[in-house]
C-alpha cells in the first residue's frame, strides 16, 4: 500500500517538473527564430532609466517588468541582407521569469518566438510551436489579447499573458532603440 502511495506521489510531480527547463542557450536563441540567417551580430544594451522610459511610452498601457539590467540584441544576416533582430526579454509568469526570445524583422513585425527558459511547475506548453506560432506576423499595433487575437493554454493563463507582454517588450524595445542599420 505505501509502495503504491509513494508511486502515486511520485508519477503526480513527473509533469510538473518536466515543466521547468533550459530550452535554449543565449548562443542557440536567434537561430530558432530566424533560422535562415547564415550569421548573427550580437550586443548588449544597457537598460538605463532613459531606455525604459522610452521602451514605456511605446507600450499603450501594457506594463511588462522592466527589470533587466541589459537587454541581448542579435541582428540576423543572410549575406549582408538584414533579416531582423533576436531580443531576449524575460517576463513573470505565475510565481517565477520565463525568458523568452522574439525575432522582429526590420519594421517590428514578430518572425517569430521561442521560449529559452520556463521556471514554472506548470503552463509550459507555451513553449510549443502550436502555440508560439500565433505571434507570427504581429504588428507592433497588432491587439495581443488572451482569449481574443490569442488562445489560451488550458491552466496557463498567466504563462500566456507573459508570452503577449513579452513581445510587446520586444517591439517596444526595437521602437525604443531605433531602426537597425543596414
Amino acid at each position: 500500500m505505501r509502495a503504491a502511495l509513494a508511486l502515486a506521489v511520485l508519477l503526480a510531480a513527473v509533469p510538473a517538473a518536466a515543466q521547468e527547463g533550459l530550452f535554449l542557450s543565449e548562443a542557440e536563441a536567434p537561430a530558432a527564430v530566424f533560422p535562415d540567417a547564415d550569421r548573427f551580430e550580437r550586443s548588449e544594451v544597457e537598460a538605463t532609466p532613459e531606455l525604459r522610459a522610452r521602451v514605456q511610452e511605446r507600450l499603450d498601457g501594457v506594463t511588462p517588468s522592466l527589470w533587466e539590467e541589459r537587454y541581448v540584441v542579435v541582428r540576423a544576416l543572410r549575406g549582408e541582407r538584414l533579416l531582423g533582430r533576436a531580443f531576449v526579454v524575460e517576463e513573470i509568469g505565475k510565481h517565477r521569469p520565463i525568458t523568452f526570445v522574439v525575432g522582429l524583422g526590420p519594421d517590428g513585425v514578430v518572425e517569430d518566438v521561442a521560449v529559452m527558459a520556463y521556471r514554472e511547475a506548470y503552463g509550459g506548453e507555451i513553449r510549443n510551436g502550436r502555440f508560439l506560432v500565433q505571434y507570427r506576423g504581429t504588428r507592433p499595433e497588432s491587439p495581443l489579447r488572451t482569449y481574443r487575437e490569442i488562445k489560451n493554454v488550458a491552466g496557463a493563463t498567466l504563462s500566456v499573458d507573459a508570452a503577449n507582454r513579452a513581445v510587446r517588450k520586444a517591439q517596444a524595445l526595437a521602437a525604443a532603440l531605433g531602426e537597425p542599420p543596414p
